[in-house]
């Protein structure tokens, strides 16, 4: 598949996106990346109304590279009509214990970019959430559900991938106690 200069675009944002975020969130190998992702909005069309199969590809396939290359678990989520339910390979369900679902998503029924996770991980598994230490939602696609409880948003040079907002998160634990209570300086 040759990649046009559109989509060769998108993917330059999204890679670029990706290891500013894994940057900023101080990753250790194993721990998730959550992407949520409307190429409709990336294109510039309403969420759902307009998915790109080649874009949604590019796209997973930059992203799982970059994922790999720091050794982290990349989860795709999927839209609402699959009850935005993630796609991600069997070990990491496996290491994770991830509630399995049956589905397979398709492009109106999971959205383009699950699609593409489903044909292009090695071993796909659907599975009905994650808890994600840091993630991208491009398009507005509410993977809020998908990260750990405390969630810090974070800024990025990239305020959108193609047409679509970006918005980007790491995760950190809870702070607990008072007053007295010290804290690491890298939790804040």
């Amino acid at each position: 598949m040759e990649i046009d200069a559109l989509t060769q675009n998108i993917v330059q944002e999204l890679t670029a996106a990706a290891e500013e975020l894994i940057t900023a969130a101080q990753t250790r190998s194993g721990q998730i990346f959550v992407l949520g992702c409307s190429t409709s909005e990336v294109l510039g069309q309403k969420i759902g109304t307009g998915g790109s199969s080649q874009i949604a590809v590019a796209m997973f396939k930059g992203l799982k590279s970059v994922c790999d290359a720091h050794g982290l678990c990349l989860a795709v989520q999927c839209c609402e009509h699959l009850n935005r339910s993630l796609v991600v390979d069997r070990p990491t369900a496996e290491r994770y214990n991830l509630s399995e679902v049956t589905v397979r998503p398709m492009p109106h029924a999971g959205g383009a970019m699950g699609t593409a996770a489903y044909e292009n991980f090695a071993d796909p598994v659907m599975v009905e959430a994650v808890a994600a230490h840091l993630g991208l939602d491009i398009g507005q696609t509410l993977i809020g559900m998908h990260l750990q409880r405390v969630a810090v948003p974070v800024r990025l040079q990239y305020k959108k991938i193609g047409e679509a907002i970006l918005t980007a998160a790491k995760t950190r634990p809870p702070l607990v106690g008072g007053p007295r209570a010290c804290y690491p300086d890298n939790r804040r």
